[in-house]
């Protein structure tokens, strides 16, 4: 393998316990990705994104936002990025659907540190990534290539005085505002969304082949109250204002191709 070549690997004890705490993942032996090398051009770049990911996300502490100078430099590295860069290009079988026909999302887990994971979804034509939350997590996702839709909440904050909107109901739900709900493809800037705001809720279909690089601070973490939740989305009533729903918790049944590429990066 030439250097900065990766490879489908077992994970490490570290990257074991952290997986298991990411429940959007189906590990894959036979994924198309067992034949992907990246190129040390590629593991460049990605050491690039790590050391700038590294100084947005100085601590691990969740709610924490990158400070505007970080935040602006990983934006703007990440709205340079193409998909060359990663040795991706819409003829791979990421791209296409599984052998049942159905189209199965694929993960390409590049990094993770206490502060913050990156890698790449890959979602064939109609993919969909259904509606999660990031609790406490700041998230930068750029479209390399294709098109999606996307379409995010944010939750509503309980208000005190009378008036006032209920933001839960008996049965659990929680009512949540609409924030996006558009299609960006790989010429739109990086969407930043934030531990309370911007989006913090999304649901990701592909109206094309795509690719998105997420870099996600701090990581999932199950037992530090960082799971990813799913969400069904009901209107709110006859009196709907066409931006507010309520969003019921339902149980996990995503599943993808989970893919462990180990760059050589400097930590």
């Amino acid at each position: 393998m030439p250097p900065g070549g990766t490879k489908v690997a077992d994970s490490s004890s570290s990257a074991s316990s952290s997986k298991k705490s990411r429940r959007r993942q189906k590990p894959s032996a036979s994924s198309p990705a067992s034949v992907m090398t990246l190129s040390a051009s590629a593991t460049s770049r990605i050491q690039a994104l790590y050391n700038l990911s590294k100084n947005a996300f100085v601590t691990d502490r969740p709610g924490i936002l990158p400070s505007p100078p970080s935040e602006a430099a990983l934006s703007r590295f990440l709205n340079a990025v193409t998909p060359q860069d990663f040795g991706l290009d819409a003829n791979m079988p990421f791209f296409r659907g599984g052998p049942d026909g159905r189209p199965t999302v694929t993960y390409l887990h590049f990094a993770e540190c206490p502060e913050f994971t990156m890698g790449i979804f890959c979602l064939p034509m109609s993919a969909v990534i259904p509606l999660h939350n990031h609790p406490g997590m700041t998230v930068f996702s750029k479209i390399l290539l294709g098109s999606m839709h996307i379409k995010s909440y944010d939750w509503v904050k309980p208000q005190a005085g009378a008036g006032r909107q209920a933001t839960r109901t008996p049965d659990g739900a929680r009512l949540a505002k609409l924030k996006t709900d558009a299609v960006y493809d790989a010429s739109s800037e990086t969407v930043v969304l934030y531990p309370e705001d911007g989006g913090n809720l999304h649901r990701f279909t592909a109206t094309a082949p795509c690719a998105v690089l997420d870099v996600m601070g701090p990581p999932y973490c199950h037992e530090e109250g960082r799971d990813c939740s799913y969400y069904r989305v009901r209107a709110v009533g006859s009196d709907s204002d066409g931006q507010h729903f309520w969003l019921k918790e339902v149980p996990d049944s995503f599943v993808m191709d989970y893919v462990e590429l180990r760059p050589k990066i400097r930590k």
